[in-house]
């Protein structure tokens, strides 16, 4: 029986950047002032930050029931690419945006952290044994390099844990997003190997794997 791994990474930060314009185009065409006029503010971005945000937007609802704030967790790269194309008023990214972005975003660019958090490592085996990893085990299941959860590498760092002798199926993102940046980052400072064959970015070709979209994707698929 195949079992699910998916390893993400240790801290992630997501930053929000907001366009310094006060007028938005809409999809039909119409520019429109920010809250004042729509009593709606348009945001989309990171998957990560959203069950935040949305306890945030909630409350200043709440507050404030003449705004509401509407954000889509569609991944740090979508996010980009609809505040570069002002089909939003802010959009969050758990990378930060490049200069070569910011240039492309029409108008200034306002960018700064809103959340700090860790992100954990998880795996569905039976029994739920409480496993031990490094970077570089890990660096290697992500090349394809480890494919049996019995393999020595992982025997060896976890003495006296039965480990069955099936494959790994690894989990990652599937879309453009700011987590994976961060995790391939990782990877990267840690395995020569790794950064020379799959690099760094928010969205690269995994060498193994299949991929699932937003965090709700990935955590679907392991479970």
């Amino acid at each position: 029986m195949t079992r699910l791994l998916s390893l993400i990474v240790a801290v992630l930060l997501t930053f929000v950047a907001c366009g310094g314009n006060s007028s938005q185009p809409q999809p039909g065409g119409e520019t429109q002032k920010a809250a004042q006029t729509s009593g709606q503010i348009n945001g989309a971005g990171a998957t990560f930050p959203n069950p935040i945000y949305s306890k945030w937007f909630s409350e200043y609802n709440r507050l404030h029931p003449d705004v509401r704030i509407n954000y889509q967790p569609i991944g740090s790269g979508g996010g980009v690419r609809q505040l570069t194309s002002r089909t939003v008023f802010f959009g969050a990214s758990d990378m930060p945006m490049t200069d070569e972005q910011s240039k492309a975003a029409p108008g200034a660019i306002l960018h700064f952290p809103t959340v700090l958090g860790a992100v954990v490592p998880i795996y569905n085996l039976q029994g739920a044994p409480d496993l031990k990893f490094t970077g570089p085990v890990i660096a290697n299941i992500y090349l394809g390099k480890i494919r049996k959860w019995n393999d020595p590498a992982i025997a060896k760092l976890n003495p006296g844990v039965m480990l069955p002798a099936t494959d790994i199926t690894v989990v990652h993102r599937s879309e453009s997003s700011g987590t994976t940046f961060i995790f391939v980052d990782y990877l990267g400072k840690i395995s020569p190997e790794f950064q020379k064959t799959v690099g760094v970015n928010s969205a690269v070709n995994w060498p193994v794997g299949i991929g699932g979209k937003g965090n709700e994707g990935v955590s679907g698929l392991v479970s």
